[in-house]
């Protein structure tokens, strides 16, 4: 007998079925249109009247509109740090129960989505499209406050804690704050030693993802950060900033 599957991975997977027949019916739609109009049948559109959505919930952090208070609730967790939706499986964390709901997909379905650089999977084209980013050096979500540019708005949300001064989680061996759970996870790793990201090529382990993903870059051969001076280039932005030092003195 196989393994029974949580409702909300039953759930997920249910909505990425509708979401691929709603596709399929658009498109057959589009092709009985085409037929009619290879055939000189001119179709009648209904003119719909567009109108206004209104969004009377506002928040009082951003200034983010919202239609419903459920909603705005949802949203104000962002600024408070608030996970409540965890993972059962890896532990992940989210602040809206659809959050999770999607993610619990990922530990289920076939990851056929593939970055062309590093080689990791996704289980959605979406997924892909936002970590492609991080390869591009794209930074579209800046902070209003310091300038800071990010790659995903979730870090953004994070950074904002940093402004807003909230560290709602604390570390239990010397009690040490942080704004968000990934950053306490980061910290942890200095009292247990533990390096849980290891790299498929050369086999060496990091107790950060970031760091491994740096390190991967090595392999890959990308060098996307350039001296001005004299054209030299380099894996990582760190790496630069000294070259620069050897330029100035």
């Amino acid at each position: 007998m196989g393994h029974l599957q949580s409702p909300y991975v039953v759930e997920g997977l249910m909505k990425m079925k509708e979401e691929k027949r709603d596709l399929n019916e658009v498109e057959e739609k589009y092709q009985d249109q085409k037929h009619h109009d290879v055939n000189g049948e001119k179709s009648v559109s209904c003119g719909i009247k567009k109108t206004e959505v209104k969004r009377p919930f506002s928040c009082s952090q951003c200034g983010k509109s919202f239609t419903s208070n459920k909603t705005l609730k949802g949203h104000i967790l962002i600024h408070t740090g608030i996970k409540p939706f965890s993972c059962s499986q890896c532990g992940k964390s989210f602040t809206q129960k659809a959050h999770l709901k999607s993610h619990l997909v990922t530990h289920t379905s076939e990851k056929l989505f593939s970055c062309s650089q590093c080689g990791k999977s996704f289980t959605r084209k979406e997924s892909l499209k936002n970590h492609m980013i991080i390869h591009a050096g794209i930074k579209p979500f800046s902070c209003s406050q310091c300038g800071k540019s990010f790659t995903q708005k979730g870090s953004l949300n994070d950074h904002m804690l940093i402004h807003a001064g909230i560290k709602s989680f604390s570390c239990s061996h010397c009690g040490k704050c942080f704004v968000c759970k990934s950053y306490l996870i980061k910290h942890m790793s200095i009292h247990t030693g533990i390096k849980l990201f290891g790299c498929s090529q050369c086999g060496k382990s990091f107790a950060h993802k970031a760091s491994l993903r740096n390190h991967m870059l090595i392999h890959a051969g990308i060098k996307s950060h350039s001296c001005s001076q004299c054209g030299k280039s380099f894996t990582l932005k760190a790496q630069l900033n000294i070259h620069l030092v050897a330029h100035a003195s």
